[in-house]
């Protein structure tokens, strides 16, 4: 059987294959990933408004609305298995090179990886090209509540097209920044 998820999925995997030129978004990783995962302006038919992000986790695809069934698409990376976001929120803050620390979840579940946030709980990771976050976060809330979910850059490029992260969505970071000027506090996200 069918379900939504499947039927929108393949209805924008099919209506994206009529492309239009994308404006150049310039940076030495984007030769990293697959050319698919570059943005690019498509044709959608779905049922978002413009200014709104669609996230697609399975295709690694998240679209930008421009106008009625036009979007941006960007390749993102996504969580693993049990450990991503579904469903709506909305951007509520967003942040230029963002500090970061794990959520306590992360650390419970990867104590080695992060010993050094177990060991100071008041320890965040300085914002700057070493950080996780990359070089742009928006922040996902739900119900006026922080979701710790977030669109955000990174420094492991040849993690876009790939299900690997804690729950976040990652793109190059010269693509955040792009996603970052477009989109205003109070966007509405939808993750399906």
């Amino acid at each position: 059987m069918i379900d939504r998820r499947h039927f929108i999925a393949t209805g924008l995997a099919m209506t994206g294959l009529s492309t239009l030129a994308a404006p150049a978004i310039a940076q030495s990783a984007s030769s990293v990933i697959k050319p698919r995962y570059q943005p690019t302006k498509v044709q959608i038919k779905a049922p978002y408004g413009p200014g709104q992000l669609l996230i697609l986790p399975r295709a690694h695809f998240l679209y930008y609305i421009t106008a009625p069934g036009e979007a941006m698409r960007y390749g993102v990376g996504v969580g693993r298995a049990g450990l991503e976001f579904q469903g709506t929120a909305t951007i509520q803050a967003k942040r230029k090179w963002p500090d970061w620390r794990p959520t306590d979840e992360m650390i419970e579940r990867e104590p080695k990886t992060y010993a050094k946030f177990a060991e100071n709980e008041s320890y965040r990771q300085p914002g700057g090209p070493g950080n996780p976050l990359g070089a742009r976060a928006l922040y996902l809330f739900k119900n006026g509540r922080d979701t710790y979910f977030r669109i955000h850059g990174t420094n492991a490029p040849r993690t876009i097209g790939l299900s690997v992260s804690n729950g976040c969505i990652r793109m190059l970071n010269a693509h955040v920044e792009d996603l970052y000027e477009r989109v205003p506090i109070g966007t509405k996200v939808t993750v399906l």
